[in-house]
């Protein structure tokens, strides 16, 4: 029978619904990168960089025209744009221009040294993003006269929208929008995209509703299998641009830091299927299988068993699964394991650094439990101890120095995947490292440090939002950390993902934030074990997991939701 959560724990959640052609994926026509966007009254507009087309798009339908047909070469490589009355801005390489949308001819407004990848318009003043630069720039819209300007808060190439007081920023690489004050540019809050390589974003109103909608552009490559009758098989992998727009959804709860943004509802399975390399005989048999937890981004709906029926404990307030047998024979064939029903989000903490100066020392308990070597982490091993010291320098805040091991970490690893853990000192020493390898490297370091955290996740869903109602399988296992702080709480931070660019600077995208497809089972507890019934957790059963089945994990996206207030 599905264990339903307590009612305390049942979602406030608004399900997207798909027959409102508002709040649908929109793919124009005839396109194959939008770059920038804005509306023009109720229709969208949009540059395909690569062809030059100045796009006018239906939001309900698709529809797509070109409005700049004899104008095209003036709009190649554009990337950003705005709207102001009938006037258009768009960037293009280092420079800034405008025209009338009755005639586009393209004046000049102003050049920077470097490449400008975003505009916003707000009244009299111009706002202009460059990635290289560094710098959003603040222009006088009638002299071009410089005014202010303020850092970017990303590292990638950003766009530009503004909404009343508020200036917001899509990071193409940071996969993030940021909320900043318009006139100081301090950031609010920030928001995780559901997709990669966001390239525009553009408030408008639902015309039902009145509430305001966001929409964000995105464009890239994806691979796929196409039939090639020349080849042998026939098929072959190839790329091809993926382009469209997409409303995002998200809410700050201001009073716990934290912002949500696009949710799904998807269908998670974990089976385990008995089937050992060498054949045993087992009597009083529990096997323990950790169930997905509830946290701030993360809901569990229902959990219903496969294959074989089981009771639920909880251990410090963590869901387990317990299957019991009275023996396991040679030549016994079984199913079990659990399906779920979650609701998944991304989430970003807004937390500065100045807020945790006077936070209060570790608790003894925390410390004897999140500071200690308690797997195989060489915290007594020289260079690591070395490292401990190096990694931080004389740095004394908590968050910075957490970002500090983070990222001296990504100086000196390259990912790759291992076909088992080493020790931190090992992987330090070869300069290469699996998730959990890179996840041991940051424990052991923060620890030394004095900084609390975990291992923490398992599954991560393949993140394919839009192949809704396909069984996705993950191609293998994923962890990553939680680091804690006094008065606070616990913040995730992904261990390796971020590692996209060699010696720097790193994204902070999942630095106190985590992706909607992050799957995360019941933490403090371990995933799965089995022993003899009444025996220690943890005391060996003579016979590992690995030797004694096989396990099978599945993933069905069914639905996209959006958080409520």
């Amino acid at each position: 029978m599905p264990l339903e959560p307590p009612p305390s724990l049942q979602p406030l959640t608004a399900a997207i619904g798909p027959l409102d052609p508002w709040l649908s994926t929109i793919r124009p026509f005839g396109t194959y990168a939008l770059q920038g966007l804005s509306f023009w009254e109720d229709t969208l507009l949009a540059v395909d960089t690569v062809r030059g087309y100045l796009l006018q798009v239906t939001v309900t339908n698709g529809d797509t025209q070109i409005l700049n047909a004899h104008h095209t070469a003036d709009f190649l490589d554009a990337t950003g744009l705005a709207v102001q009355g009938d006037k258009l801005w768009f960037t293009r390489g280092s420079s800034v221009y405008y025209c009338t949308l009755g005639d586009l001819t393209p004046h000049h407004f102003v050049t920077l040294p470097y490449q400008i990848d975003g505009v916003a318009i707000w009244q009299s003043t111009v706002y202009v993003s460059s990635q290289k630069l560094g710098y959003i720039v603040i222009f006088e819209a009638a002299t071009a006269r410089q005014i202010t300007r303020f850092p970017t808060p990303g590292v990638g190439s950003e766009h530009l929208t503004v909404r009343d007081e508020e200036l917001w920023v899509s990071d193409r690489i940071e996969q993030t929008v940021y909320c900043l004050d318009r006139g100081t540019g301090e950031i609010r809050f920030s928001v995780l995209t559901p997709f990669d390589q966001p390239t525009g974003l553009a408030f408008h109103r639902h015309p039902a509703s009145g509430q305001d909608i966001l929409y964000l552009a995105y464009a890239g490559e994806e691979p796929y299998i196409r039939d090639n009758p020349n080849a042998d098989p026939s098929h072959e992998l190839a790329i091809r641009d993926r382009t469209f727009i997409h409303p995002l959804h998200f809410h700050y709860y201001e009073d716990e830091r934290y912002a949500l943004s696009n949710g799904y509802l998807i269908e998670m399975s974990y089976v385990e299927e008995l089937q050992p390399l060498e054949e045993v005989h087992l009597e009083n048999v529990e096997w323990r299988i950790a169930l997905p937890a509830e946290t701030n981004r993360q809901k569990v709906r229902q959990v219903e068993p496969i294959g074989v029926p089981f009771t639920e404990e909880l251990h410090d307030g963590q869901r387990v699964a317990v299957f019991k047998f009275a023996a396991l024979k040679p030549g016994e064939r079984r199913l079990l394991g659990w399906k779920a029903l979650l609701e998944v989000w991304s989430i970003k903490y807004q937390l500065a650094p100045r807020e945790v100066e006077n936070a209060p020392a570790l608790s003894p308990e925390f410390q004897a439990r999140y500071l200690v070597d308690d797997d195989e982490l060489a915290m007594d091993k020289a260079p690591i101890r070395w490292a401990a010291q190096a990694a931080v320098g004389t740095e004394t805040n908590l968050l910075r120095r957490v970002l500090k091991i983070r990222n001296y970490v990504y100086d000196r690893l390259s990912y790759g995947i291992k076909p088992h853990i080493d020790t931190p000192d090992v992987v330090l020493e070869r300069g290469i490292g699996s998730c959990g390898e890179y996840v041991g490297l940051i424990l052991a370091l923060a620890r030394l440090n004095g900084i609390a955290c975990r291992t923490v996740g398992r599954y991560k869903c393949p993140p394919y939002a839009e192949r809704q109602f396909v069984p996705l399988e993950p191609d293998f296992n994923h962890v990553w950390i939680e680091f804690y702080i006094p008065g606070f709480g616990w913040l995730p931070m992904e261990s390796n993902p971020d590692d996209v660019v060699d010696r720097g600077p790193y994204p902070t995208r999942f630095f106190m934030g985590l992706a909607w497809y992050h799957a995360e089972m019941a933490k403090g507890v371990s995933f799965e074990n089995v022993r003899v019934q009444g025996a220690p957790i943890g005391e060996s059963l003579g016979v590992s997991l690995g030797d004694l089945s096989i396990n099978h994990i599945k993933f069905k996206i069914l639905g996209e939701l959006a958080p409520s207030a």
